[in-house]
């Protein structure tokens, strides 16, 4: 279900910014404003970002294989930090070079360039395509909100940001969040240019924007490359894979319990169990065939399970 609203999630969004970027490309030709044009770069790195995480999620499909044993699950992770690595450079770099470039020529020609947005006779086509994109976009984040709300659990939206082990749907809410931030400083930043004939209103909107994607961006960073290198489960999956552990007859404790996730939806669990002493063979492979068993009733997505039987040694002397 989770990979079902992630995927639908993704698709909205690739939807929304596609037809977006075509008319924010449109509103720039016209008028030549940096807002129009910054944020027509960020709606198509968000469009390549979408197909990235479509992209990985259909790798991530493929069977293990010998060079791969453990499978491909760790694409969805890989191609989720792509993402962040195109938002920070595809859009916030090239938003705030844009920002520097315009604000250069308004110094230089004393804040009157030639063939500017105030020039333009579709100097409010800007505004009708911001507030379009910014329905669009709210249309697309509402679906990324209503797919999380179906996984999140009791979570806030913070917590399932900085906890979800299924990168899409954190990626969506984020990137959509920024992109109707970004809208927002585009309007105010064309909008208020229009009002006082002053263009630097729209650079200051520009760099905002620029800012805005960067920040995003580290965070995404951030979030993907703790998946990347390997997080174990949630304290909750954690607990209840030891009870499972503890109540399988024939297992007297658990000396030490590991896991880390191969992919969203397959965990690894690694644990030293204590079996009696005066067991046999038999009995002891009895007990781990019925704790990796138990392992899977209480967590599914438990995919690979290795368990090391112990034994208690009596004190010396």
């Amino acid at each position: 279900m989770s990979t079902e609203g992630s995927t639908k999630a993704v698709v909205a969004a690739l939807l929304a910014n596609t037809g977006i970027a075509v008319t924010k490309f449109l509103a720039f030709l016209l008028t030549g404003a940096s807002s129009m044009l910054a944020e027509a770069i960020h709606s198509v790195a968000d469009a390549g970002n979408q197909g990235l995480l479509l992209l990985g999620g259909r790798r991530a499909e493929r069977r293990p294989t010998d060079e791969h044993p453990f499978g491909y699950g760790r694409e969805r992770y890989i191609y989720a930090f792509l993402v962040s690595i195109v938002l920070f450079s595809v859009g916030g770099l090239f938003a705030l070079y844009e920002a520097y470039h315009k604000a250069h020529e308004l110094h230089v020609t004393h804040g009157h360039p030639d063939n500017s947005l105030l020039d333009s006779r579709w100097a409010w086509v800007p505004i009708v395509v911001l507030i379009a994109a910014i329905v669009m976009e709210g249309l697309s984040f509402r679906t990324a909100i209503r797919e999380a709300d179906r996984v999140k659990g009791d979570a806030t939206y913070v917590e399932f940001v900085r906890r979800a082990k299924q990168p899409e749907l954190p990626v969506i809410l984020l990137e959509d969040l920024a992109a109707l931030c970004g809208l927002v400083l585009a309007l105010l930043g064309v909008g208020l240019a229009l009002l006082t004939d002053n263009l630097w209103f729209d650079v200051i909107g520009t760099g905002l924007i620029g800012l805005l994607l960067v920040a995003v961006a580290i965070v995404l960073g951030i979030e993907t490359k703790s998946l990347l290198i390997g997080e174990a489960a949630s304290d909750t999956v954690v607990r209840r894979i030891a009870e499972a552990l503890a109540a399988t007859e024939g297992i007297e404790r658990v000396v030490h319990l590991k896991t880390m996730h191969l992919g969203p939806d397959e965990l690894l669990v690694a644990a030293k169990i204590r079996v009696p002493a005066a067991d046999s063979a038999a009995q002891v492979a009895e007990a781990i065939d019925a704790a990796e068993q138990s392992i899977r009733g209480a967590e599914p997505i438990a995919r690979v399970i290795y368990l090391e039987p112990d034994i208690s040694h009596p004190p010396a002397g």
